[in-house]
Formats: C-alpha cells, structure tokens, sequence
C-alpha cells in the first residue's frame, strides 16, 4: 500500500505537570517523527509553572530544530489577567497561535498573526470556517465529537467555497469535553479554586471518575471534564485523508507518547498495521480506546481492535 500523506502533530499538554516534566518531555519530543509541535496552557491560568516567556523560548528551540511550532493558548478566559498571558503568545511576534477562545481570534487578526482554530471554537459547518478564514485561520480542528460523515460534508462544502483552511483531527488521547469556571480537583479536595493547593500535580493524566456502577466514565482535569476513554483513530487514517483531512493530532499523556508518535509514523509510512499495533497501544492507553464519536455513536463506544482495518 503507498505511504498516508498526512502530516502529525504533537497537541499541547492538557494536564498539570512540573516545569522539570515539561521541559524533559519536549527534549524528548524535539526527536519525534512529529512535524508539528502545540505548546502552551490551555486549561488553567493557575497552571503557571511555565511562563508565557518560557513558552515562547521553548518554541524558539524547538523551531530550531525544524519542527512547525505553534502556541496554543487558554480555552477559558476568566480575567484580565489570563488575556495578559494571551496578548503574551500573541506578541511573540513570530510564530502563529492556536485561538481556543474568540478572544485570542481578536487579537490575532489585530497583529495580523495567522491562527489554528482549536477544537474549542466550535466549527460545525463550512460558513463558520470560511469566516475563520477571513479573519486570518490557516487550520482548524473540528469539534471532537465531530462525526466522520459530519466532517466530510463540511470538507465538501469546504471545498465547493473554495475554502484554503487546512484540517486537523484529534487523533490520539483523551477527549476534551467541557470547562467550566468551578474546579473539580479541588472540588474533591473539599478546597475553594483560589487555594487549590496545585492538587492537579497529583495527577498527571487526570482523575478518573466513575459512576455508582464502577464505569469508567470521565476524567476530571481541575476545571476540565474529559473522557475517561482514549480516542484511537489509526485505523482510519486512510480514511481520513480520503474525505480531506491533512493532519493528525495526538495528545500528550504521563508516559507512553512516544510509542504513539512512532506507531502513528509507522502507520503512515506503511499503511495496514494497525491490527498489529493497536494491542500494543491499548496497553499504552490511559483508559480503554474509543472511536465513537468518529463512527457516529457514543463517543464512549470502544473500538473494536479485532475488526479494525486501515
């Protein structure tokens, strides 16, 4: 079978790890078949380990070494002081963000910096995007609980306008669903969100929540709500760059993404083995591997490795 010509991408770290974590995990990284690079805080502006000024000289080495970087920026934005570190990112001056807030769109097109429309922006049709487009989008990345037949009647559409916004998909992790103003981690820790204590270390690939059956369920992030499950979409990666998407995106987690990264490479080098592979990932996995949603059902639904085809 020929090569998969899509592209991979590296998303920025959902989850609250220290700055030695950080910085370790993205020297790691710098070697990965990845040729794009998500950097920066998107979940919470407590998350402060890592700077905006420490963001952007990470991008500067990591741009360095030949990888397309981009910043991504906080998907919730509660004050002034998170659209201070927003104007931050999008000062750097040089490299492009990725927009999860309307707000960062703003302030992107006011410094005429080009933007990745991340999957909190809620493009669920072709006229949402080509507005995108006119304010300076160059990618996005549909909704994740986008359907695969959704998404290629929006890429159709997308085509017929002429439309030059390239498409990413969250290919690999645990689904991002929801934020909210009120923290869940310190929630369960019977603390207020302003003296939260950072409890979020604790729990570098979040706390699984299950419900009064003992089902797995969510994964509870401080102010995000995830699956508890880990989107797998290698089987249709073929699929994928039939109906017009141009790039695939894994999630970091705690241990296990470089393994990811090397299968994902491996299966768009060599198209076909994901039967092979997937066993060996499931057990990579944070949680049990899902592709509901990609198949039009629950996203909740596993994926069923045995009838998995490329």
């Amino acid at each position: 079978m020929n090569a998969i010509s899509l592209k991979l991408s590296l998303g920025p770290v959902l989850f609250f790890w220290s700055r030695e974590d950080i910085l370790r995990f993205y020297a790691e990284a710098a070697d990965w078949p990845l040729d794009t690079i998500y950097l920066g805080e998107v979940v919470c502006g407590r998350r402060q380990q890592m700077r905006g000024q420490d963001w952007i000289s990470l991008a500067a080495d990591l741009a360095a070494a030949g990888r397309e970087v981009v910043l991504s920026c906080q998907a919730l934005i509660e004050g002034e002081s998170d659209l201070k570190r927003v104007r931050k990112l999008v000062d750097n001056g040089e490299l492009a963000i990725e927009a999860n807030d309307l707000g960062a769109v703003r302030m992107a097109r006011e410094k005429r910096l080009p933007f990745v429309a991340g999957p909190h922006l809620n493009v669920y049709n072709a006229d949402t995007l080509a507005v995108m487009q006119m304010l300076g989008a160059f990618r996005w990345l549909p909704p994740v609980e986008m359907s695969r037949d959704t998404l290629a009647g929006v890429l159709a559409e997308a085509e017929r306008q002429q439309l030059a916004v390239e498409t990413e998909v969250f290919a690999w992790g645990r689904l991002p669903l929801a934020l909210s103003s009120r923290c869940f981690t310190a929630r369960h820790y019977n603390l207020n969100k302003d003296d939260c204590q950072f409890r979020c270390l604790e729990h570098p690939d979040g706390m699984r929540l299950a419900t009064r059956d003992s089902q797995n369920f969510l994964t509870i992030n401080g102010i995000q709500t995830l699956s508890d499950g880990c989107q797998a979409l290698l089987p249709h990666l073929d699929d994928m760059q039939k109906i017009g998407v141009r790039r695939v995106r894994i999630s970091p987690q705690w241990q296990g993404t470089d393994a990811v990264v090397h299968a994902f490479g491996r299966l768009l080098r060599e198209p076909g083995h994901s039967r092979q592979l997937l066993p060996e990932l499931a057990r990579q996995a944070p949680g049990e591997l899902v592709d509901g949603y990609w198949r039009g059902q629950a996203g909740i639904r596993p994926l069923e490795i045995q009838d998995a085809h490329s």
